[in-house]
């Protein structure tokens, strides 16, 4: 079974999470295949915008917490940098993704699937969709430290901080985190509608446009501090596994 489902829809490519009797949990596996389709989707010059979303009752129930075994002779240490870093790429290929993404989210939204959400152009969540980023109630750290980047540093810290799992779209929406909240029913349609718009108009201002406005936030730190924040998770995943 494939972990991601593509399909195309004129100039509109779906990515879908397809794991949905785990709530899509995000394993080794499923990042392979979202790699590969977005490989496919960059290359296709006839897919001009890509949309994200979960089979199922969910988007994503975030990374499969039971992770990969550690390889012959490798320290628990460098086995945590590699599997994070692995994991902090996979997240990153949606900011650098030279097409616009729409993550179109419903269910659950929680932890590194809340920043997969976070990192695409928009985001549009269904009324029943709850966000969270519950790591720190696991004695996990965060694998992409965009929030803050995304809806301020103070409802940044009270979500990392307290642990939330339970974010409704619209606070979520209030936050900035979310573009538009709309009836389950509607969240596809909502989604193809938005991407055919953004697709209609002229590609390479579009694909130019999206690096402006990455680069603006680049030059005010943002790779920098997502990288010192990865070391930081690193650390506190190193630990936990000691």
């Amino acid at each position: 079974m494939s972990l991601v489902l593509y399909e195309r829809h004129d100039a509109v490519a779906s990515l879908t999470l397809n794991r949905p009797d785990k709530l899509n949990a995000v394993t080794a596996g499923m990042l392979d295949e979202l790699e590969a389709a977005l490989d496919r989707a960059e290359a296709d010059d006839d897919v001009r915008v890509v949309i994200l979303n979960g089979a199922g009752r969910a988007f994503s129930a975030g990374f499969d917490l039971g992770g990969e075994a550690a390889l012959e002779g490798e320290s628990k240490a460098d086995h945590m940098r590699r599997e994070l870093t692995r994991d902090f790429d996979a997240i990153m290929r949606f900011w650098d993704f030279p097409k616009p993404v729409i993550a179109a989210v419903h269910g659950y939204c929680l932890g590194s699937s809340m920043e997969i959400s976070a990192v695409c152009d928009i985001t549009i969540a269904s009324e029943d969709c709850k966000f969270g980023a519950p790591e720190v109630q696991f004695g996990s750290g965060i694998v992409c430290m965009i929030l803050p980047w995304i809806v301020g540093q103070k409802n940044a810290r009270e979500l990392l901080l307290v642990g939330s799992k339970d974010l409704s779209a619209e606070r979520a929406r209030s936050m900035g985190l979310v573009n538009h909240v709309v009836p389950a029913d509607q969240l596809m349609d909502k989604a193809l509608a938005m991407a055919r718009t953004i697709a209609g108009n002229d590609p390479l201002a579009v694909s130019l446009t999206k690096k402006a406005m990455n680069i603006g936030v680049e030059t005010a730190g943002l790779r920098q501090a997502l990288q010192e924040a990865l070391e930081i998770d690193i650390l506190i995943e190193s630990a936990e596994e000691s």
